[in-house]
């Protein structure tokens, strides 16, 4: 049986106190600490039924959890994913090799579980966002049977060779509006990044006065570079010619990034780069790891034991699913808890949706879309460097669906229509409760309410 994603307007009340309750469990101890970040987060959710399932993918596996997935076995329901695949997580990085590639770009989120639960957000997250485009029904399953048929055949393609590993899109394979946007990305430099978001005054360089910037007193800043030399013996360099000097030049605390990472404490560091010229610095991020979603409906103390914290879990699912990760990509802790830290790069560029509006100029995008979730799958498995998943994920998948490739497609398109619908119903909700303040200790008005309906 098909997960179904049905709502029937005499469930409103039950379903309102259930999406309050979903995100306080998940989101309370952040909510606590700031307040005032989770009112904006908040407020961004409610934007629209896109931005609010962008914020909420805790409620999408508080109901995937519920329902029989008939794509799952005892392999294919371990298998690494991104864990919040949705449209606008795809973008531009530089890997370890040196080269500008287009990938999923975000593994906050990212754990071992069921293979179509990144199917099912994606393909739901794409129609509400072509929803938003105005495009009809027929339209969107059309399309998301490209992405899906691609992916089948990427995911068929690895059973017959050895290169998932190796595997990569870049500006000789792609085209389109994500070929434009590798090459767009090659202009970026370094400099550019650093005269953002740093001055040099007296021949050195150290973090502008941001807004967003704040200065540390001595006792966290000595913290913070004690957390850098724990952070040293975890990354895994790729052999290079030259290598960072890793000096540290300037900290400064900033804010979470994005819209899921409210109320996580981050840090900017910059250290000398590959020598004393002031053009080759690095920036380092510093981000507090958040609990994966998928973590909260998957009951498996092998995959939970496996990591020390949450900023290794990210580090570690980040390296298996990119293959060739930065060398900078690694973890470590501050006052016991895990953070992962990465460089701040600026061959990281987010693939934009605004001006893909026609069926036309989008479908070449899901085609390598497809092909960029297989690779993602397919890449963490007994090849990679850990033991979570011993096996090859492109067997297994294929194994499953066998003959069954029509029906799978179908499934995925059902659930995707009737998802999206669930979530457009589910954002109303949300944003009345909100405005009336029925989410415990955060509302609209930026006022604490002592008590209310959804309140536990």
């Amino acid at each position: 049986m098909a997960a179904r994603a049905d709502l029937t307007p005499t469930d409103d009340a039950q379903r309102q106190q259930q999406i309050v309750d979903v995100l306080v469990d998940a989101f309370a101890e952040l909510m606590a600490a700031d307040a005032d970040a989770f009112r904006s987060k908040f407020r961004k959710m409610a934007a629209d039924p896109f931005a609010f399932y962008r914020g909420s993918a805790c409620l999408f596996y508080a109901d995937v959890a519920t329902e029989e997935d008939p794509w799952s076995d005892e392999r294919t329901s371990r298998v690494w994913i991104q864990g919040d695949l949705h449209a606008e997580n795809f973008g531009t990085y530089m890997d370890g090799q040196g080269r500008i590639v287009f990938d999923v770009n975000d593994f906050d989120e990212a754990y071992v579980g069921h293979v179509s639960w990144d199917l099912r957000r994606f393909c739901a997250s794409f129609a509400l966002l072509a929803w938003r485009k105005a495009l009809g029904d027929d339209v969107i399953g059309d399309l998301l049977r490209v992405y899906l048929s691609s992916y089948l055949d990427q995911v068929d393609a690895f059973t017959r060779s050895d290169e998932d590993r190796s595997f990569a899109l870049t500006r000789d394979n792609t085209e389109g509006a994500v070929q434009e946007l590798i090459l767009g990305t090659t202009s970026r430099t370094r400099v550019g990044l650093l005269d953002r978001l740093t001055v040099v005054e007296r021949h050195e360089r150290r973090f502008a006065d941001l807004p967003r910037n704040r200065r540390l007193e001595d006792g966290e800043r000595a913290e913070v570079l004690r957390a850098l030399e724990r952070w040293r013996g975890t990354v895994y360099p790729p052999r290079r010619a030259r290598d960072v000097a890793y000096d540290v030049k300037d900290v400064v605390g900033t804010g979470g990034f994005g819209i899921g990472s409210a109320g996580l404490p981050a840090y900017s560091v910059l250290i000398e780069g590959y020598d004393q010229a002031l053009e080759n610095d690095v920036v380092l991020s510093l981000k507090q790891g958040n609990v994966a979603a998928p973590s909260r409906v998957v009951d498996d103390p092998e995959v939970s034991g496996y990591f020390e914290h949450h900023g290794h879990r990210t580090a570690v699912s980040q390296r298996a699913l990119q293959a060739n990760a930065s060398q900078f990509l690694g973890h470590t802790e501050i006052g016991g808890v895990g953070f992962v830290v990465q460089e701040l790069s600026p061959y990281e560029s987010d693939l934009e949706w605004d001006d893909l509006n026609e069926p036309e100029e989008i479908r070449p995008v899901l085609v390598q879309l497809g092909r960029a979730t297989a690779k993602l799958h397919c890449v963490g498995d007994a090849d990679s460097d850990h033991t979570l998943v011993p096996f090859q994920t492109e067997e297994a998948i294929t194994a499953l669906i066998g003959a069954r490739r029509e029906e799978f497609v179908e499934d995925l398109v059902r659930f995707a229509h009737s998802y999206a619908r669930r979530t457009q119903e589910d954002h109303r909700l949300f944003v009345d409760a909100f405005r009336a303040g029925l989410i415990p200790g955060i509302s609209s008005s930026g006022a604490y309410p002592v008590s209310g309906s959804a309140a536990r």
